[in-house]
């Protein structure tokens, strides 16, 4: 059997490799996977909710910053929604899931257009609270549009997470105003 002995220095360098590379590692891991997830109550059924918004074509009718928005293929799975935006700006989504019986469809947007994302996968669901009362829920995962390290302000996580925040909040503001007809 063949033994052999490593020096002191040989240790050293192969330590100061390791660290060298889980330093490099930890300085190029890039952006992370930001999540956000608003919910609203509402004082009307379920159903009624539901069908307001439950038409992947449909997001004109109640976000406010949405001007257009045709989808391709309707409510199958794999349709493509073309949203154009009141302010400005295009994002093209296609609906991955459509559940009627429970009230749910998720879709995604692997570029983020006029929002400062990319790989964006969102899930938006009426749940029943009461005969008269839902909740909504609008969950997403994305990740920042700058795929690098040292983003600039506009193209952050901070960006990232304001931007979404904002597209979810202010369209359940306005969904509530309307289906409780306020």
């Amino acid at each position: 059997m063949l033994h052999r002995t490593i020096g002191f220095s040989a240790v050293r360098w192969m330590a100061g490799l390791l660290l060298c590379s889980l330093l490099s590692g930890a300085q190029a891991h890039g952006p992370t996977r930001q999540k956000v997830a608003e919910k609203i109550t509402i004082d009307a059924p379920a159903e009624a909710v539901w069908a307001r918004i439950k038409n992947f074509d449909a997001l004109k009718d109640w976000h406010p910053a949405v001007a257009e928005s045709p989808a391709s293929a309707g409510n199958t799975e794999g349709s493509v929604r073309s949203l154009k935006l009141k302010g400005g700006g295009v994002l093209e989504e296609m609906l991955e899931s459509f559940d009627e019986a429970k009230m749910k469809f998720s879709y995604r947007a692997k570029d983020g257009g006029a929002l400062p994302v990319t790989n964006y996968t969102s899930t938006l669901q009426v749940t029943s609270t009461g005969p008269t009362q839902s909740t909504v829920e609008w969950r997403g995962a994305f990740y920042r549009a700058y795929p690098n390290n040292d983003p600039p302000p506009d193209q952050n996580d901070e960006a990232a997470l304001n931007a979404i925040t904002g597209v979810y909040q202010s369209g359940l503001a306005n969904l509530k105003k309307l289906a409780e007809g306020k």
